[in-house]
Parts: structure tokens; sequence; C-alpha cells
């Protein structure tokens, strides 16, 4: 079958001026892209006014592990409504791949955020997920989730045995076509891996020219990860940690989510960059992605002590440790410039929804209790599961010089939840991109060519990311007059993505969800 879409503005994602012209495609592959394509076609499709796109990459994903849910739709659409068909997942070393279905793990495979439904190898996975996916998923193998799959949450170190088992499942994913692998280091297995370990894993994926992943240990001025009096800032030991690990194995490095949380870290931006510009010029493939909104997922105890976790009941009580506590979460907000009112209420139990989307002194005046109050009973009611959202991960400033940085690549790095909040990233990232853009003053190829051509390039996905003849007819649609987000309810739709085609097939029809499972797992050639 084929589509001709006629007097669209083209913007082929390689970051060049856009230009007036016609795109045919044919089944999943674009035939031809001019100025005037005078061809029969089994459907034309008029976009005066509008911008035609490569389908948008979401450059940091976590959707792998809801395609088998038995309504797994509701987990893409949103990403398909703000333009996206491709996503980068297996991030932050989590993958629903690369462990036996047998383990005796598997409620550890995804650290606590995840459920894995069917553990399994990388070629049964792209097996399982054939004619389920509603987008096209690149995947990387999570090293986490290897481990736990081997060990569970055991701290040891890992034999020369086990490093072994581990790199057998790389290399079979790397060899049935994964385009990298991913760390962890703030998660449960991760954090316990030693140097031999990670050298050893980075090296394995470096061997087949994949890329690697890394979430760093700290991503704020100061963490629980490090010691707390160092030379530097735990963000830049965080970074100087991804850096020796690419430097040992001979990796391409991707830094995951380059953010700086809390106030007090914002002043390291400069820094950053320039750890990044200088392993540049010695010749590494270092690069980072970044978020469109101030604040992200967390969890409710991010400022929630130890040591005070651990008192039972009556010595939690205990005025000297009442006082204690206050003193040390004073410290933790201080430290990094955080505040209560920073912290917004996503989910604290099926009982409790009155607090969702209020934030800790919201709570507080409502119920006459003082914010460290109010705050500890939201942990007690969610049994410490809680989960949050926390504000500054950025300011503007930050946000518009990472998407102006010729580094940067886009992500959303948000999932749909089953209960509570949504988080706003998981329904209108992108198209917050192009309002940004708009008010700054980018021009609007640079950000095309961020969320298209410079990510296809980046995790080398072949045949997608750029308008151009033989390539996969993956296309967005939009119309940037129209772009809008509504930042006061996360999860609505945003305005100006007008159609969306994955593989050929069109998923988004005129701004309305038509859907249908027309993704696939991509390999790396």
């Amino acid at each position: 079958m084929k589509t001709l879409f006629k007097n669209g503005e083209i913007y082929d994602g390689s970051g060049s001026k856009p230009f007036i012209g016609d795109v045919l495609i044919e089944d999943d592959v674009i035939i031809r892209v001019g100025g005037t394509i005078e061809e029969e076609a089994d459907r034309v499709i008029d976009l005066s006014g509008c911008q035609i796109c490569p389908g948008f990459i979401d450059a940091h994903s976590h959707n792998d592990f809801f395609y088998d849910r038995e309504n797994a739709e509701k987990y893409y659409r949103p990403f398909i409504e703000q333009g996206i068909t491709t996503q980068i997942t297996g991030n932050c070393s989590f993958s629903p791949f690369g462990a036996d279905n047998n383990t005796p793990y598997r409620d550890k495979l995804g650290g606590g955020l995840f459920d894995t439904l069917h553990p399994c190898s990388f070629a049964k996975f792209k097996e399982r997920a054939k004619d389920r996916l509603y987008v096209n998923l690149a995947p990387l193998i999570g090293q986490g989730s290897v481990r736990a799959g081997i060990a569970g949450y055991d701290p040891a170190p890992f034999t020369k045995e086990q490093i072994d088992k581990e790199l057998s499942y790389v290399r079979e994913a790397m060899e049935g076509g994964a385009f990298g692998g991913s760390f962890g280091f703030m998660y449960e297995p991760d954090r316990y891996a030693k140097e031999d370990e990670i050298t050893a894993f980075a090296k394995e994926i470096a061997k087949y020219d994949g890329i690697v992943t890394i979430h760093p240990r700290a991503c704020s001025i100061v963490s629980a990860d490090y010691p707390l009096l160092t030379k530097k800032s735990h963000l830049e030991l965080g970074l100087d940690e991804a850096v020796d690990i690419m430097t040992r194995s001979g990796c391409r490095l991707e830094y995951s989510h380059l953010i700086f949380t809390g106030q007090r870290s914002w002043k390291l931006l400069d820094k950053m960059l320039a750890t990044f510009y200088r392993e540049r010029e010695k010749g590494k493939d270092i690069a980072f992605d970044n978020y469109a909104f101030h604040y992200g997922a967390s969890v409710i105890t991010v400022v929630f002590p130890e040591w005070y976790a651990q008192l039972s009941k009556e010595d939690a009580a205990k005025p000297i440790n009442r006082f204690k506590l206050q003193l040390t979460i004073l410290m933790y907000r201080k430290v990094l410039g955080i505040d209560w009112d920073d912290m917004v209420v996503a989910y604290i139990s099926d009982e409790h929804p009155e607090y969702e989307g209020k934030t800790i002194p919201e709570c507080a005046a409502e119920e006459g209790l003082s914010n460290l109050d109010m705050y500890l009973k939201l942990v007690d009611l969610s049994g410490r599961a809680g989960s949050i959202y926390l504000g500054k991960y950025y300011n503007d400033e930050i946000v518009h010089r990472l998407m102006e940085d010729e580094l940067s690549v886009f992500m959303t790095d948000a999932w749909v939840e089953d209960k509570g909040l949504q988080n706003i990233a998981a329904f209108q990232t992108f198209p917050q991109f192009f309002v940004l853009a708009k008010r700054w003053g980018i021009p609007a190829e640079k950000i095309v060519h961020k969320m298209t051509g410079k990510t296809a390039e980046r995790y080398r996905i072949p045949e997608r990311g750029f308008i151009r003849p033989g390539y996969k007819a993956d296309l967005t649609v939009i119309d940037l007059a129209k772009m809008s987000v509504n930042e006061k309810k996360p999860d609505a739709r945003p305005g100006g993505i007008v159609h969306v085609y994955v593989n050929g097939r069109a998923v988004l029809e005129n701004g309305e969800y038509k859907g249908g499972c027309a993704g696939k797992v991509l390999t790396k050639g």
C-alpha cells in the first residue's frame, strides 16, 4: 500500500533547514522524498501547514517491562500520543531478559521498580515480543538484572565463575542484536558490583561495538554513596567513575539523565560539561541525555535516614531520636538545596488518594501538623513504599543549556503508573521540548534532530531517525503552531501531534489514537 504525504514542511532528521515537499511510503518503507511527487498512491494526505518529521526516538525508557502485560496498550499509548515511535530500553541496569526463566530471584530482576513477568534470554524476549509491541524497542541488556538473576541482592563480590556466567548472557544478547548494556549504580544489586565485574561487562559490550549507558551513583552534590567529605562533589565523582569505566573498557558511553538534584547542585553545570568535552577531545565517545521538566520521580524515603528506619517504634518516639531525626533531615535538605514544597505526593496507598498531587506543606496545613510530622505520617501510611515527584532537578537555565548542547539527546525516563499521580514526562515530554524551543528561539530543526537522527546515530539504530528513501516509515506529523502542554494536568494529551506512523502503519490520525501493535524489537544489524 502506498501513502503520499503532500505539501508538508519536511524536517528530515539531519538538522538541516526544512523544506516544503512530499513524502511517499510503500508499506513500511519510505520510497521517495522530494519537492513534488506525481505518483499514484492508495492514500493521499495533505499536510499543508504541518511539519513531517521522522518518528521521535526516546533515548531512555523502561517500557520493555510492560510488553507482556494483559493491558499493555495503556503503557505505550501516551508515548505514541507525544509522537514517539521508538524507545531505547533496558536502561539503569534493568532489562526483562538476561536471566534464566526459572531463576529464584524473579522478583528482584527489576530492582524493586519493575516486575519481570517472564524472565528469559534475549532470543526468547524477541520471540515473545513479536506482534505485541505498540512502538519499536531498541534494547540494552541490564547488568543489574543479569546479576540479580544469578545471585539476587547478595552483596558478595562475584567469583570468576559468576562473572563468566554473567558474560554468557551478555554475549547471547549482543550476538542477537542488542544495542548495548547498562549500569545503574544507585540500585540493588548493581551497587554491589566490583571493578573486575564492571569492567568485564563493559568490555564484553565493547567487543560488539555496543553502547554502555550509566546511571551514576550520585546525581546531586552529596549522596549516601560516597564519603561525606570528598575533594569533589558526589555528582562529579559519579561522572568520574563512568569515565573510568569507559577508559578501562574502551566502550562508547552514554551518561544517563544528566540532572542536578537540589539547588546546590546547579552550580556544577559548567564543571560537568567541561568533563564531557575534555573526554571528547581525548577521542572518547561520550555524551548524555536529558529531561524537559524540572522534576522527576523519586521514593518518599529520599530524605528518610536509614538509622531512624531501623529503630523500634518506642525508640523512634523518644525525644532525643526525634530531635536527631529533625536535624538529620534538615541537613539533607540544606545540603541538597531542596525543601518540603519540592516534594509532591504521587502515591501513598489505595486507602489514601486524598494526598496525591499535594506538596508536603499542603498536606500538613490541611491536617494541622508540622511538615516533619506530616512527612513521617506519609512514610508510615505508605509502609515506606510511597512515591513522590521531587523538584529542583533543573532550573530554566540548565534545561536551556542542555537542550542547546551538542552532546545531548532527549528522553522521557518515565512510565505509566498503575496507581497515583502520573509523571508528566510519560505524557508530554517531547512536545515540551518544542514549547521551550519556541520560547528560547532554538530552531525547530535542531530539536527534531536531537529526538530523531542524532539519537539513531548515537545508538546506531539502522534505517531509523531520518526521512530518506530506503528508511523505515516511522513518521510523526506535527503542527508547531498548536504545540502545547498542560503542566497542571500531568496525564493530559499534548497539543500539536497530528499523525504518527510506526513501520508504515497509522497509529494516530488527525489527533485520534488508532492503536495497534505496529512496533518491533529492533536489532543492531
